[in-house]
């Protein structure tokens, strides 16, 4: 139980539904509700898609490169505490609407779904990374069922926050949101840290 609360806290600090909210209003500017719906589900389904390949298979794929889940670990804590980084200084927002902006402009309506809502934007490099490295502290068959129903239920969460984006964002307003994203960003910096340690523990064991 605390492996799978511990995967939930990362998981949803990552992938940070407070600061989707109004990038979703932003990518879906001029659509009905229903449409939005449509990309909402869509982008989802997508989304979890691709973090469950990463769920079942990330640890295969790094050892065919020869990456040691002790380095990946190393790496993706750096990763995910560059994140925490910009999320707590406000810099991951503004990325985030930048690419947001581009991909309006170049993919049109009909895309965004797939990018950038459902790649960068749900399932970026943080998301993939933590992952990744919660899979690796999973090696078991039913560790990993446990983990992609984590998965599952932390983009139903986000799905919904983008479901009612429009109430969510003018519920928090301006104020909310930017302390809501520096909360979540000191808790995500803590765990990638966490990540670090847990690292360099493999990788001097390995290297025993």
């Amino acid at each position: 139980m605390d492996a799978l609360i511990y995967a939930f806290t990362t998981l949803i600090v990552t992938l940070d539904p407070p600061g989707m909210a109004p990038l979703f209003l932003g990518l879906t500017s001029g659509m009905t509700r229903e449409q939005r719906a449509q990309v909402a589900v869509r982008g989802s389904i997508i989304a979890f898609g691709i973090l469950a390949v990463f769920a079942l298979f990330g640890s295969k794929v790094l050892g065919t490169l020869g990456i040691s889940i002790g380095a990946f670990r190393i790496a993706g804590g750096l990763m995910l505490f560059y994140i925490a980084f910009e999320m707590i200084f406000e810099r991951r927002q503004s990325r985030k609407e930048k690419t947001s902006e581009v991909a309006i402009t170049q993919d049109h309506i009909h895309n965004v779904a797939v990018f950038p809502l459902a790649l960068p934007l749900i399932a970026g490099p943080g998301a993939i990374s933590a992952t990744v490295l919660l899979a690796g502290a999973m090696p078991d068959l039913l560790g990993r069922v446990e983990l992609i129903g984590v998965i599952a239920f932390s983009i139903g969460l986000l799905y919904l926050v983008m479901r009612i984006a429009d109430r969510f964002d003018k519920m928090l307003g301006v104020t909310g949101r930017a302390i809501m994203t520096r909360l979540l960003g000191v808790i995500l910096a803590a765990l990638s840290v966490q990540f670090v340690v847990d690292g360099v523990k493999s990788a001097f064991q390995l290297g025993g």
